[in-house]
């Protein structure tokens, strides 16, 4: 009986730390086919300050009543519960605040990092349900914007007086290689509908010759495809438009994300990319407004922004800043009538001799009024705050990793970019608080 043990004894030799084998060191070794049976509390996950309780003490404050109105799993009825839109929520905007843009990361992290484990409060997400939500509540996220900003007016934090408008270029989820003219175009859209018609024969001819599942992948990406050249065909006279009538035939369209434009990227390189715009408060650098398009300059831009913010908060800032692509002459004087004084720099004169402040023989007199106050040293002071807002908000975003889109179309690009506002308030709302809250 001296010799039995309770465990088999590996053969004399193989363990280094064998008992009774002098100066052999003696160490633990790994055992990664022990099962461990762990207690976790959730709660415990967190510390009291960690930024993710920071996130859902935001999301608990926000009406979020239109989220939970589209649920259609009711107390009483049959269906399976939704998941609470508070938590999909709060995922998205600390995903945003940590640079996570993939709702595949997103999903793993839910299941392996501490902070998104607590939020997700042992709720069990997936990729899918992730990407849907993200993109798929476009207007209710851009309402969630307004209440951001509403809050804080309401509580004195921000007045709204001076805003300064800037464009930042985002890459779009498209190739350079996509981009094919008419002709070609319109025999990708043949060969797609030649695709969709094929697989619908073999399903009926053979509906054993795959599996459903395939079958079904197979038929929905024909059908994507092909959904996707005819959005092609259908933006390729907007883009004639604005080709010169000896280079129409030129022109191309993305056949992956039909509505993104080649445009010239800050480091001087052309890629398809979306034209994003946020509208910035100065002094608190508060986002108030967002929008996307496809325009390749920020011409223009301007005034539908602030009949934006019009509509959101239901005033207009006293003075509105932006750089020189934005120089609109006619939106100037619209904003003159609005009682917003505008703050732009003005184009240097082709003749040197000429003074650009003076005002010229056919200018109104809101525009000789802009060209006399740029001149003045009062107004190149108040438009230094431009650079130190809007460009910096734009900063803040590109670190939080709004450099590529990993969505396709305007719409869906204007969600990510609403995403990316509401996270950057969440953060400027808390800190504004603290400050008041210490009488800074």
């Amino acid at each position: 009986m001296g010799d039995e043990t309770l465990f088999p004894l590996p053969p004399s030799g193989e363990m280094p730390g064998e008992v009774g084998v002098p100066g052999v060191a003696r160490v633990l070794r790994a055992n990664r086919s022990q099962l461990e049976f762990r207690p976790v509390d959730l709660d415990g996950l967190s510390p009291a300050d960690h930024r993710a309780r920071m996130v859902w003490d935001f999301v608990q404050g926000l009406n979020l009543a239109g989220f939970y109105a589209e649920i259609l799993s009711v107390e009483g009825h049959a269906g399976r519960p939704a998941i609470d839109p508070a938590i999909l929520l709060s995922l998205w905007l600390y995903a945003t605040l940590q640079g996570v843009g993939s709702a595949r990361a997103l999903a793993r992290l839910c299941a392996e990092h501490d902070a998104y484990r607590w939020l997700a409060g042992g709720v069990s997400v997936n990729p899918h349900t992730l990407a849907d939500f993200r993109v798929g509540h476009v207007e209710k996220v851009d309402a969630l914007l307004t209440q951001s900003v509403a809050s804080l007016l309401a509580a004195d934090l921000v007045q709204l007086e001076r805003v300064a408008q800037d464009g930042v270029r985002v890459r779009a989820s498209a190739g350079a290689a996509s981009f094919r003219r008419q002709g070609k175009l319109e025999a990708c859209l043949t060969e797609a509908q030649g695709q969709v018609e094929a697989l619908r024969r073999e399903l009926e001819e053979d509906p054993g010759a795959t599996s459903k599942r395939q079958a079904a992948a197979r038929q929905r990406a024909a059908q994507e495809r092909r959904e996707r050249v005819a959005k092609a065909l259908a933006q390729m006279p907007a883009v004639e438009a604005k080709k010169k009538a000896k280079d129409k035939d030129k022109a191309r369209v993305s056949t992956t994300d039909p509505e993104s434009r080649v445009m010239k990227m800050a480091d001087g390189g052309f890629r398809p990319a979306y034209n994003g715009q946020f509208a910035t408060d100065t002094k608190t650098q508060v986002v108030l407004g967002v929008d996307v398009n496809n325009q390749g300059n920020d011409l223009g831009q301007m005034q539908p922004m602030m009949e934006q913010i019009q509509r959101r908060y239901g005033t207009e800032p006293a003075e509105w800043l932006v750089d020189g692509g934005f120089v609109d002459l006619g939106q100037i004087e619209q904003a003159s009538e609005r009682g917003c004084v505008v703050y732009a720099p003005v184009m240097q004169p082709r003749d040197p001799s000429r003074d650009p402040h003076q005002a010229l023989p056919g200018d109104s007199a809101a525009i000789a009024a802009w060209r006399a106050r740029m001149g003045g040293e009062v107004a190149k002071g108040i438009y230094k705050a431009r650079a130190a807002t809007a460009e910096c908000v734009n900063a803040i975003a590109r670190n939080r990793g709004l450099q590529q889109l990993r969505v396709r179309g305007a719409r869906r690009a204007r969600a990510v970019l609403l995403w990316f506002a509401l996270a950057h308030n969440l953060m400027r709302g808390f800190e504004l608080r603290v400050m008041a809250a210490a009488g800074a």
